[in-house]
């Protein structure tokens, strides 16, 4: 399969064994593998769909593909992608988004965040924690890591940012990943880092908290930078706030930081069908004291929820996902995550979500060999 943009469909999954026996192979790996991405880009969300697609579409994929043994079934996608090592399936994505995606810009967000796939765990086992990274303004999963709870976040985030080009970014992380180790490995590949601040660090709270106490007492007589946005949609009212300090020497152990350069707080204000409810949020960061530019990379950050995670569930039914075999679920969930960045490179914006899109794919083989550059 040639791409338009030269990456090939078939080439991106180059580097990946296959973990069968040789001469057991009936469906060659890359072609299952093309398969499986035709099918979720058209709708399927289990390997069962994988499978009923495949059959339908059968002389489509023929006029790219070989398939001298026909479409695999379900069985045999499920033993495939449960089998294949997840870590050179994850570097291909990571190869695939080096090539495709556009270069970030200067300040581009990258939001840090960890998603459960509910029910990908056996019965008293644990399920997927699958975390990646998300660049805000576009859109696009940047690359992941899968740990077995969202308490080991910790280790697999510094993993993560060692695979990934961030020069000049901001990377926003919530409070799990709130670490002077994980703050050292987002400056040393040369981006400015917005961390949340919560209980995971006690002690720098309190100073934080008591810090904007003395403020709100003396507001006038406290430097710091103040910036206000509000937001209107579909009755729902939202006011953010956010105040920036430089007085990192008010802090406790701000050399444990590196970098550090200021602190904030941001207060969030909604209104809903007349119920108003406050939230408040601190961060330390690696940036100026520039009220405007943390409020705008805060609200950034929580685009992740709406933007990936909530299209991972509601789009592409994650949470329904059942593959509970050894690497089936992850690899199955870095799939989802590459048919999405495809269907937001999408050369030509067609009108609807990506539930649309989904379905536009299913039922048009020009607007499916459009996305997938085969036109």
């Amino acid at each position: 399969m040639k791409a338009e943009n030269s990456v090939r469909l078939v080439d991106v999954w180059v580097g990946v064994r296959d973990p069968r026996q040789a001469k057991k192979v009936e469906h060659p790996l890359v072609e299952l593998l093309v398969v499986a991405v035709c099918a979720v880009l058209s709708g399927a969300d289990t390997f069962v769909a994988v499978e009923v697609w495949g059959k339908e579409k059968l002389d489509w994929l023929r006029k790219y593909l070989k398939l001298e043994s026909g479409i695999p079934c379900h069985d045999t996608f499920g033993r495939v992608f449960a089998a294949i090592d997840p870590d050179e399936f994850g570097a291909a994505f990571l190869r695939w988004v080096g090539q495709v995606v556009p270069t970030l810009t200067n300040g581009e967000v990258v939001a840090i965040d960890g998603k459960t796939s509910r029910r990908s765990g056996k019965v008293g086992g644990t399920p997927l924690h699958l975390v990646s990274a998300f660049a805000a303004q576009a859109g696009l999963v940047l690359g992941q890591r899968a740990t077995a709870a969202k308490s080991n976040e910790k280790t697999a985030i510094p993993e993560l940012l060692a695979t990934l080009a961030l020069e000049g970014c901001i990377v926003t992380i919530d409070a799990m990943g709130t670490q002077p180790n994980i703050a050292q490995a987002i400056r040393d590949r040369g981006a400015d880092y917005v961390l949340a601040v919560k209980d995971n660090q006690p002690t720098l709270a309190a100073s934080i908290e008591d810090f904007v106490s003395a403020f709100e007492a003396a507001p006038g007589k406290t430097p710091h930078q103040f910036h206000e946005v509000v937001e209107k949609d579909h009755g729902r009212l939202e006011v953010r706030r956010c105040h920036v300090f430089g007085q990192i020497d008010c802090l406790h152990a701000p050399e444990r930081w590196p970098d550090l350069k200021s602190f904030a707080m941001v207060t969030s204000e909604r209104t809903i069908k007349g119920q108003t409810s406050v939230d408040r949020r601190f961060y330390v960061s690696s940036l100026l004291p520039d009220a405007q530019r943390m409020n705008d990379a805060v609200r950034r950050h929580w685009r992740v929820e709406n933007s990936l995670h909530w299209c991972m569930d509601v789009v592409f039914g994650d949470d329904q996902m059942r593959a509970r075999t050894d690497h089936a679920a992850q690899n199955f969930a870095v799939l989802r995550q590459f048919v999405l960045n495809l269907l937001r490179l999408a050369p030509v914006k067609r009108k609807g979500g990506l539930k649309v899109q989904r379905l536009i794919a299913a039922t048009s083989d020009a607007f499916r060999a459009e996305l997938l550059g085969l036109v």
